[in-house]
């Protein structure tokens, strides 16, 4: 061993020196040189720090570092996240999206492009004017629909959501809002009425009648039973038939 080598490192070093720190792992650590200054210090991590990627070899493991444009990556030729101004497609870092694709400025990646999507239209809505169905000849009618994608950046915009066109009724009177309220209250009035005098028909007619059955059984308590009359075979005295 090297004297200026030292086996009693700390820090995952399984050899390192006062002035280059690490220059050997302990087994599974990634070796990575970190700069310092003027110089370059040898650490070993479990990981490989954002922007190297790591690579195991028989005797050591180390950490390469990925391109300019790529901030983190699996390989040195496949990136996965690029540096600010870079958007990301297939493992690259490219500054402008390929024809057919749009920059994702949120995930800074390469995206399809995705076009507005519009329901089917409903039914048309019956005749109205001014929020009425009535009182008017001539009125509108409408339809709408929903929107069941919306378009990306590029993508293309969405259509109307509604429709309107012009209608021919045929025209009847609106009844006045107090006369109809009126009549309400009348009928009710009228129905609540008629449900009282019944309830009190009701009512009497079980009075009469269990006044009635309570006579019929006071009549019978203080009327004296009828004695029967006696048979006539049995009144008539015997005839002697010896003279």
């Amino acid at each position: 061993v090297h004297p200026n080598v030292s086996q009693g490192c700390q820090g995952g070093c399984a050899t390192c020196s006062d002035y280059n720190g690490c220059l050997s792992c302990k087994p599974r650590l990634f070796f990575v040189l970190e700069r310092i200054g003027m110089k370059q210090i040898g650490v070993c991590l479990s990981s490989c720090p954002s922007g190297y990627y790591g690579t195991r070899y028989p005797d050591i493991n180390k950490c390469a570092k990925c391109k300019a444009d790529c901030d983190t990556c699996f390989t040195r030729n496949f990136c996965t996240k690029c540096k600010s101004g870079f958007y990301l497609y297939s493992g690259k870092c490219l500054e402008k999206c390929p024809e057919g694709l749009e920059a994702n400025n949120h995930t800074m990646e390469c995206t399809s492009i995705v076009h507005c999507e519009a329901s089917e239209w409903s039914p048309w809505s019956p005749c109205t004017k001014k929020g009425k169905t009535c009182g008017f000849k001539r009125g509108n009618e409408v339809r709408v629909r929903e929107i069941v994608q919306h378009p990306s950046a590029m993508g293309n915009p969405c259509p109307a959501t509604s429709e309107s066109r012009k209608c021919i009724v045929q025209r009847k009177r609106c009844q006045k809002e107090g006369k109809g309220k009126k009549n309400r209250e009348e009928k009710r009035k009228k129905s609540n009425k008629d449900e009282s005098k019944e309830t009190r028909q009701e009512s009497k007619g079980r009075v009469a009648r269990r006044q009635n059955r309570e006579q019929r059984e006071n009549n019978n308590k203080t009327q004296p039973k009828k004695r029967k009359a006696p048979n006539k075979e049995q009144t008539l005295a015997p005839v002697d038939t010896a003279h």
